[in-house]
């Protein structure tokens, strides 16, 4: 079977979903973060009345010339506007966003007034006509479409939807990611290890990612290396109604390798199988019904790679986010000489400077799949494309940033 590039293999991982999740209302002030499922319209003008961006005086632009004197006739602040007009040779003593009165079109700042503070000023500075004024709707309209569905609620988001006067939102239920380790090797944490075994620590680490790109992580534990453990596993995720099965290891074809015969036995479509990249070769997926089934390799850094390039977009894409399949890397130099590559593109833990000329991407010496102590160091993964040159020390090159 030939191996599947790696942006080929994305696409078809997206584009295998059956669509985004549902939707669900939740208070303003528990949809930090979370994923709109529709468009957000203003229910109000932004803002409301015109009004001062500066603390000073709201005068007439025609009375503004040097030397000029005005009598203050009252105060207007937030909150507590001027009712009255003002007119020829008057001013009213005014504050950061308070209303402006009637007949005032211009603000003369504090800084620019003598006898601040008394019943006249004298115009020292005369301002523009319409200096400092905000005027009604300078923000937005009411009606205006502000926040497009597929937005993350960052706090500028969040702020912005409570300003627009919404109390609730409609957003995308997190997807419901189960985890799967597999293999008669594997013990969790803090059990005894026996002298064959090692300590399961892929499920951790893709729950981080998980959750991390707005999924909610859900813990199928560790299946043995029997057709049946596994069997009875894959059923509950489907009873849990998860919208995705991650499998951690066992997805090759040795003879316990068992996860794909598995897959296939409960009803899964294969979609693709073998990737053309290092590390993360022996990934699969497929699709359980509604369920898409990613087969991810055993061997930790593999699995968290593949977990960086398919899983976190797969989740954004459950989210209804549209740039969830974009390519996330960035340039940067090398800040070591690399030999030529073949037909698999590598994925290099490097360390990242950032010097004068933009970032520089040092690939570690060892690059073996099992090293979770050298990807924890790392700060992104170096891209070197499948069949690439011999490539210098300080030539161009794409990284992928972890942090």
């Amino acid at each position: 079977m030939a191996l599947t590039p790696v942006p080929v293999a994305r696409k078809a991982l997206l584009d295998s979903i059956p669509g985004p999740t549902g939707s669900e209302t939740l208070p303003l002030a528990q949809c930090a973060w979370r994923v709109l499922a529709t468009d957000v319209q203003a229910l109000r003008t932004q803002p409301p009345f015109a009004n001062s961006a500066m603390d000073g005086y709201a005068v007439r632009g025609d009375d503004m010339a040097e030397g000029v004197t005005l009598a203050v006739i009252g105060e207007s602040a937030a909150g507590r506007a001027f009712e009255g007009s003002v007119g020829p040779g008057q001013a009213v003593r005014i504050f950061t966003g308070a209303p402006m009165p009637q007949g005032a079109d211009t603000i003369l700042i504090q800084e620019d007034a003598e006898g601040v503070g008394s019943p006249t000023i004298r115009v020292r500075v005369p301002p523009a006509t319409g200096k400092f004024l905000r005027a009604a709707g300078l923000d937005f309209h009411e009606g205006d479409v502000l926040l497009p569905a597929g937005r993350v609620l960052d706090s500028a988001a969040l702020g912005l939807a409570a300003a627009m006067g919404h109390p609730t939102l409609a957003i995308r239920r997190k997807p419901r990611v189960a985890i799967l380790a597999t293999g008669d090797e594997l013990v969790p944490p803090g059990q005894p290890v026996g002298r064959d075994q090692i300590v399961a620590s892929n499920s951790f680490a893709l729950a981080a990612l998980v959750e991390k790109a707005g999924g909610s992580a859900l813990d199928l534990g560790i299946a043995r290396d029997d057709h049946d453990d596994l069997a009875a596993r894959i059923a509950r995720a489907q009873e849990i109604d998860a919208d995705v099965l991650i499998t951690l290891g066992g997805a090759s074809v040795g003879a316990h390798d068992l996860v794909q015969e598995a897959l296939t036995r409960a009803g899964m479509t294969l979609g693709f199988w073998k990737i053309a990249m290092r590390p993360g070769k022996p990934m699969m997926t497929g699709r359980l019904g509604r369920m898409v089934a990613v087969g991810l390799p055993g061997n930790p850094v593999s699995s968290i790679v593949c977990g960086h390039l398919f899983v976190l977009p797969l989740i954004e894409a459950l989210l209804g986010m549209a740039d969830a399949g974009r390519d996330r890397s960035i340039p940067a130099r090398l800040g070591r000489d690399m030999p030529a590559n073949d037909e698999r593109e590598d994925y290099l833990r490097s360390e990242l400077e950032l010097t004068p000329e933009g970032w520089v991407a040092t690939p570690f010496g060892r690059q073996d799949s099992s090293m979770l102590g050298t990807l924890s160091r790392a700060q992104a993964l170096t891209i070197r494309p499948a069949f690439a040159e011999p490539a210098k020390q300080g030539d161009p090159c794409r990284i992928l940033p972890l942090r």
